[in-house]
């Protein structure tokens, strides 16, 4: 299997750390798609990934998988324990929910602010901006990790007692924060606790070195 990400882009991280949790690193290859420069949108990516975003898994027989969600629902069902996207219907549904909550509360809504608000990845990839819309979602950004705040004063993790899915998603959003110097909310110590306990996860510490990335090959 191939990866297709930028070592230190908040979305890749997501399936790094979920490569990690299941043990599969020896069976991936990481291929270095460069965002500053635009790499993701060239055509021989985009043949590979229509929407033109990171990461992409890429199949031994050719078949190209996007979309964090679904890449990790693949290579959950690859292995045993730990499950990241559930076992019973419950805990299926539960996760899933949270999951895209995070995506859509936080880690999206972070994405748009960076792409829009801010210089982005610079006028070569940011082709269109309208910075009111990147304003609005950052606001939205600091609600979610507000609501995420409650969620996590209530347990210890993102979608109830286990680490999961969710929890990947939602470090990423905190991963973009940081990248945007978009500060958590003071008052938000339950999700500052949290962060700081993933941050120890041997699967978060390594993300960044599990894997020399080769030279980007779209």
């Amino acid at each position: 299997m191939k990866i297709h990400d930028w070592h230190t882009g908040p979305y890749p991280a997501r399936v790094r750390i979920a490569l990690a949790e299941k043990g599969l690193q020896s069976r991936v290859t990481f291929v270095s798609v460069s965002l500053r420069k635009g790499e993701h949108k060239r055509p021989e990516f985009l043949a590979k990934n229509y929407s033109g975003t990171l990461p992409v898994l890429e199949l031994d027989d050719g078949t190209f998988i996007a979309e964090c969600t679904a890449i990790t629902e693949y290579l959950d069902a690859l292995e045993g324990l730990p499950t990241l996207t559930g076992t019973t219907p419950l805990e299926k549904g539960v996760i899933h929910m949270m999951n895209r909550r995070a995506e859509l509360e936080v880690l999206d809504a972070i994405s748009v602010y960076f792409h829009h608000a801010t210089p982005g990845l610079g006028p070569d990839v940011e082709i269109y901006q309208n910075a009111e819309w990147g304003l609005r979602q950052r606001d939205k950004a600091m609600r979610g990790m507000c609501y995420f705040d409650e969620v996590l004063r209530r347990q210890p993790f993102v979608a109830g007692e286990a680490f999961s899915m969710a929890d990947i998603t939602l470090f990423g959003g905190l991963i973009f924060a940081e990248l945007v110097k978009l500060p958590v909310p003071s008052e938000c110590d339950a999700l500052r606790a949290w962060y700081a306990r993933m941050q120890e996860r041997p699967s978060v510490r390594n993300r960044l070195t599990m894997s020399d990335p080769v030279k980007a090959q779209v």
